[in-house]
């Protein structure tokens, strides 16, 4: 049997970025049961993507009750629903063999890892403020894609002078833009830009110097992205909404690398339960971004624990 419900997380704080604001994450929750025996997953539908949770929904209960993953692998593109699916079975899978997820997928046994904490789009100010509050942290990731990012930028790394700092651009900029900001980028320490062009026209990367590389979002979704990606990018953003799970994701995480790129694991805003899968992805990414619990003002019971040592694997209580 597959069950599907519509979940909304509050979030701690408005969370901005340069296509909109919100205050709740809405989620879907899916659960497969087989047996009497119960998997689960999650996804966030995007509407960047062409996604709402009324199609997401759909394409799920299109599936027949029996479906297992490799099936699924054709049964629905990559995307948000595939991703609860697999989810959901590779869950159902490790309950139903006795074991962890990590074990099935031939995988060591996972570890913390140290993940950046997003700091929403506002007035310098504001954002300054922010990054004080949050100076602790040892990456922060900066929201930008405006006219006006400089002040910002400034304004953080004045707040948190001694933390790792990764731009997200939202593909809100332009190749002449990146490269009149390169050089303070440089200067201001960032480590890393995420998607500074529209997925579309980021061929006018081609021939751009990269002194502060370039992380692949909108641009990477599946293993088919890839070509896509040659002489533009340095990093492939590997996010399991974007990739139709984690047999996907672990398959272009390992693709990504053979073809000489670094990865990063990120995440939609979303609950504990979205973000278990990718910890196990994220395991020796050169970036992981996993704070979707941190923005919520609540999340699931048995929730990922998060410390000094970043983000921790998920107990079987919650999923895997």
């Amino acid at each position: 049997m597959i069950e599907v419900t519509r979940d909304v997380f509050r979030l701690a704080q408005v969370f901005t970025i340069s296509r909109g604001s919100r205050t709740e994450a809405k989620v879907l929750t899916v659960r497969v049961t087989r047996d009497g025996v119960t998997g689960w997953g999650e996804c966030v539908p995007y509407a960047r993507y062409d996604e709402t949770l009324e199609s997401v929904e759909a394409q799920i209960r299109s599936l027949p009750d029996g479906i297992d993953r490799t099936a699924l692998q054709e049964a629905l593109p990559a995307g948000a629903a595939r991703n609860a699916m697999d989810c959901a079975l590779w869950d159902l899978e490790a309950k139903q063999a006795g074991c962890r997820v990590w074990e099935l997928a031939g995988l060591e046994a996972p570890l913390p890892e140290v993940t950046a904490y997003t700091l929403s789009l506002d007035t310098p100010e504001v954002m300054q403020a922010q990054a004080a509050k949050n100076a602790h942290r040892p990456l922060l990731k900066i929201k930008l894609g405006t006219p006006d990012d400089m002040p910002r930028l400034e304004a953080v790394r004045a707040g948190a002078p001694d933390a790792r700092i990764i731009v997200d651009a939202n593909e809100g900029w332009s190749a002449e833009v990146y490269a009149d900001l390169a050089p303070h980028l440089l200067r201001l320490g960032v480590a890393l830009v995420e998607q500074p062009l529209p997925a579309g026209e980021d061929d006018a990367l081609l021939g751009v110097d990269r002194p502060v590389p370039l992380c692949a979002d909108e641009s990477c979704h599946d293993r088919s992205s890839l070509p896509k990606l040659k002489g533009k990018y340095d990093m492939a953003n590997i996010k399991l909404d974007k990739t139709g799970g984690l047999t996907e994701a672990l398959a272009l995480r390992d693709a990504a690398r053979a073809e000489g790129y670094d990865v990063m694991v990120g995440c939609m805003v979303g609950s504990s339960l979205a973000m278990a899968p990718a910890v196990l992805v994220a395991q020796g990414a050169a970036i992981t971004d996993l704070d979707g619990p941190l923005l919520l003002a609540e999340d699931r019971a048995h929730g990922l624990r998060f410390d000094e040592a970043g983000v921790h694997p998920s107990d079987p209580s919650l999923w895997g």
